[in-house]
């Protein structure tokens, strides 16, 4: 009999992986059997939704460890801090001219340092980095409500763009060469920093963030009712606007992302960078530049996510758990794989929405269904769907 075992060993791995597959199945269509069509398509549809954005923030996690190999515990508070940025330029009809003069400021000195650091003091530089600071000013301080998505947008621009040159800056990159595992050490303490900023600047308790609402009520957009299904379903399902507009921007921004990576110089540097830091910087790419870079997309990447969740739920602290619920997203797809964390994001968030569902606990949903996934599915493919496995020879 042991022989036999040790023969068969791996046939019956799968084997036991098959008939474990078959249970769950089974044990999932019998919570569904008794459910009404019109809410399981409804759960669905949401879980879809949901996973669009889940998509991009695992976008921005992908983006930082395809390039530096760092995984990014603090991605859940820059989406935090982005929002919260947005938030004060979107609500406030009148914004402070030094406040907006200072974080232009801010922005472009970094901006400038990080590309031409050397060289700041000349006069053609002098000129950009002042002109720059200029016009953000200009943009993040013009009146009247007919502009608040201008200032906001600018100004959540650049306080994305502070934020994640500034993280590199003087957390990250001073790290170079150090054990891998210190700097994701970093990044939580990078979280925890950012946690305690946004608490003294905003607070604990929950903006309202009215980005998603009809222009012409100036109140939330009424649900998607399929009356046309519901004969066929047998019920009513009933879909969130804001989820479906939340959905459709966070793919613009994905689909942006990768025109930019693929067919831009800046993009193919990044790329490049990904594959092998050593070979870039031999063929004369600056990779500390390119990785500030990084950063500085991810962050914008966590900002576009961050006011897109806080549109759609609400702004509070608690987004920034969005991100540890996206982690299973990112292994899922793959841990360098652009294309894994869309699909990865879309699968969590139908998986959290139907484990919801089955056993009408948010807990359930959001803290074990993924997880469980996730461990069937890297039991598989141990480098997600998309990874791609490394050989390393020595």
């Amino acid at each position: 009999m042991t022989e036999f075992i040790n023969r068969n060993r791996r046939q019956l791995t799968w084997l036991i992986y098959a008939l474990a597959a078959i249970a769950l199945l089974l044990f999932i269509g019998d919570q569904l059997a008794g459910k009404k069509a019109a809410r399981i398509v409804q759960t669905l549809i949401s879980g879809l939704l949901v996973g669009g954005v889940y998509g991009l923030v695992a976008l921005g996690i992908v983006v930082i460890n395809k390039a530096s190999g760092v995984f990014n515990f603090a991605h859940g508070w820059m989406m935090v801090v982005g929002g919260m940025i947005f938030w004060s330029f979107f609500t406030v009809s009148e914004i402070s001219f030094a406040g907006a003069a200072l974080l232009a400021a801010a922005t472009m000195l970094m901006i400038m340092t990080t590309v031409s650091y050397r060289n700041l003091l000349e006069r053609r530089n002098l000129l950009i980095t002042a002109g720059g600071a200029l016009a953000l000013t200009l943009l993040m301080t013009v009146g009247g409500i007919e502009w608040q998505w201008l200032r906001a947008l600018t100004g959540a621009f650049a306080g994305a763009i502070l934020t994640g040159l500034a993280v590199e800056r003087f957390t990250i990159r001073p790290l170079i060469g150090q054990p891998f595992f210190t700097a994701v050490l970093m990044t939580l303490a990078v979280a925890e920093v950012l946690h305690g900023v946004t608490q003294i600047a905003w607070g604990t308790v929950e903006l309202n963030l009215p980005v998603f609402v009809d222009p012409q009520t100036n109140s939330r957009f009424k649900p998607i009712r399929l009356d046309g299904l519901r004969e066929a379903l047998g019920g009513l399902a009933i879909i969130r606007v804001e989820l479906v507009i939340a959905f459709v921007l966070a793919l613009l921004a994905f689909i942006g992302f990768i025109l930019f990576f693929r067919y831009t110089s800046v993009g193919l540097a990044m790329r490049a960078t990904s594959e092998d830091q050593q070979l870039a910087q031999s063929v004369g790419l600056r990779v500390r530049v390119i990785l500030a870079i990084t950063w500085a997309v991810a962050a914008f990447l966590a900002s576009i996510a961050g006011v897109l969740q806080g549109g759609a739920v609400g702004l509070s602290l608690n987004i920034s758990f969005v991100a540890l619920r996206v982690f299973p997203a990112v292994l899922l797809g793959g841990l360098e794989s652009i294309t894994g964390a869309l699909v990865g994001g879309i699968i969590i968030g139908i998986v959290e929405q139907f484990g919801t569902l089955i056993n009408s606990s948010e807990q359930v949903g959001t803290n074990l269904a993924p997880y469980v996934v996730l461990m069937l599915v890297l039991v598989i493919r141990p480098d997600g769907l998309f990874g791609e496995k490394r050989i390393e020879r020595i």
